[in-house]
């Protein structure tokens, strides 16, 4: 891999297996994920506990800095959006872009959301409509709790997740295309640390990338292989045994190894493509199976409520409350998209030369946030009429898990069974695209930013991932999930605030050469 033009770099090197990796962070990485998976196991029934402290005692403390930082970042991103810097483009002014339009933003919507917003798109307006969280903005009635159910659904889904990956991957993007640097964190903090990134303390960033990275994108992992599981159990009638989602991990894993060897120009950008079909196929089948008038409707009127209750919403900490429904919702989703940052916001930049800082803050920022809010108010509004207006019944659902809402929604429809199966195809898909996704961004940081590592590492990168949710399920389901998410995404959100000051930097000196 060529170094900067100073002569300075990542010092590589190569494994007897076939690898070429930084030492220092493939190490460290490999022996903390060791450590953490034999103390889940040895720990037996007593982890779900420890893991449930853990999470509460974090979230307690910290959670005002999540909340904080996930402002901070969309403000920043606005700034850039609207700024001068957004002439400058990525890779230099003759930078042409490597992929379609169409393809890009199949790739980034998939690696960004994927799993998640099809596991929680039913069933989280469904909780917030039966325990509304802010009760002074949810006057008495049904009515009202729907509407804010939404609203607080799109909070969580919206311009904050997006605003994180656009600044993290607009940053990862001009330190390779336009400073010459490795594709890697620690690349951000050159215009503050010099030529020590490549020393202790890009090596200790670089690290945190991983373990965010390979943790966060186990979590999607793990709620992604339980709705498998809820959804073959509602097809074919397997049950939901924890043996069921081992095999499912191991299975889809082996899949998304051998789109992950295939590389990005291929397997990557067929299954983004392919999955980004199969789910607009399921969205138009709800929408006109479904109350389609009251969800054309609502998709304008949830919109104008995030949006005129949006300063309230954002910064909202429960103060006065003194409840902690923050800790296991909006705390939990900003600590996961930040530990998914380094995953989603390397990717992204990867497939976004050629592109203008403002066309891709708009694309990362703006796009993705509508089509989510198309599929929250398509599945989640349809959740909604069926309590409001229908025979009700899906917040019962809910007591055997999240996992199965989805599918109770479906069954009230027509074509039942040919829905539910088409859902299940298309977690599986983005399970695959998450992984594979994940496996490339993991490797390239531990290969100290090679765009291209070896296929031996990619290989090993996927199965790991697997093994950790795997490992997550056993050790305590949902609770260790988000437990891993709180944990490797606070020191994260750190790293996050101080890379802006770097990124700003390089843009207000380029600007400069910018003509007026």
């Amino acid at each position: 891999m060529a170094s900067p033009e100073n002569g300075a770099g990542p010092r590589i090197s190569d494994l007897p297996v076939g690898m070429r990796v930084s030492v220092p962070v493939f190490l460290t990485s490999v022996l903390l994920i060791f450590l953490f998976i034999v103390f889940t196991l040895t720990a037996g029934k007593d982890a779900e506990g420890i893991f449930s402290d853990l999470k509460t005692l974090m979230a307690k403390d910290t959670g005002w800095f999540f909340i904080l930082t996930a402002n901070l970042l969309l403000l920043f991103s606005l700034f850039l959006l609207f700024s001068p810097f957004g002439r400058l483009r990525l890779g230099g002014v003759d930078a042409k872009p490597e992929f379609s339009t169409w393809g890009w933003l199949a790739m980034l919507f998939s690696a960004g959301m994927g799993i998640g917003l099809v596991f929680w798109a039913v069933a989280e307006p469904l909780y917030h409509y039966g325990a509304p969280p802010l009760d002074q903005l949810a006057e008495p009635g049904k009515h009202s709790r729907a509407e804010q159910a939404m609203g607080v659904t799109f909070l969580h889904w919206g311009l904050h997740p997006w605003a994180i990956y656009a600044v993290l991957g607009l940053g990862l993007a001009y330190a390779s295309f336009n400073r010459g640097l490795p594709l890697s964190v620690r690349s951000l903090f050159q215009p503050m640390l010099g030529d020590r990134i490549y020393g202790f303390w890009g090596h200790v960033i670089d690290i945190l990338a991983v373990l965010a990275t390979l943790f966060g994108v186990a979590t999607s992992l793990g709620l992604g292989v339980s709705q498998v599981g809820a959804g073959l159990d509602k097809v074919f009638g397997t049950g939901q045994s924890l043996e069921l989602k081992l095999a499912l991990i191991a299975g889809i894993t082996a899949i998304a190894t051998i789109s992950v060897v295939t590389g990005v120009k291929k397997g990557i950008r067929f299954l983004s493509e392919l999955n980004m079909i199969l789910a607009g196929c399921l969205l138009l089948a709800v929408l006109f199976f479904g109350p389609t008038l009251f969800l054309l409707n609502g998709y304008i009127e949830n919109i104008g409520y995030y949006i005129q209750h949006f300063p309230r919403l954002a910064t909202w900490t429960e103060t006065y409350t003194g409840t902690s429904w923050q800790d296991s919702w909006t705390v939990f989703y900003y600590a996961w998209w930040i530990s998914w940052s380094p995953f989603v916001g390397m990717f992204i930049a990867r497939i976004s030369k050629g592109r203008t800082v403002r066309e891709f803050i708009l694309a990362v920022l703006i796009v993705p946030t509508l089509i989510g809010f198309a599929w929250l108010n398509v599945f989640g509004g349809s959740a909604l009429f069926t309590e409001l207006f229908g025979a009700g019944g899906l917040t019962e659902a809910l007591k055997g898990g999240a996992q199965n809402a989805l599918f109770a929604l479906l069954e009230n429809m027509p074509l039942a069974f040919w829905t539910s199966l088409l859902a299940t195809i298309v977690v599986i898909t983005f399970f695959v695209t998450s992984s594979d996704s994940g496996s490339l961004v993991i490797d390239m940081i531990a290969a100290g930013g090679d765009p291209n590592p070896p296929v031996a590492q990619r290989v090993f990168w996927a199965t790991t991932e697997g093994i950790v949710a795997a490992t997550l399920l056993i050790g305590g389901g949902l609770t260790a999930l988000q437990t891993a998410s709180v944990t490797t995404g606070l020191p994260f959100a750190l790293v996050l605030i101080l890379s802006c000051f770097g990124l700003y930097r390089w843009l207000a000196k380029d600007a400069e050469s910018l003509p007026r």
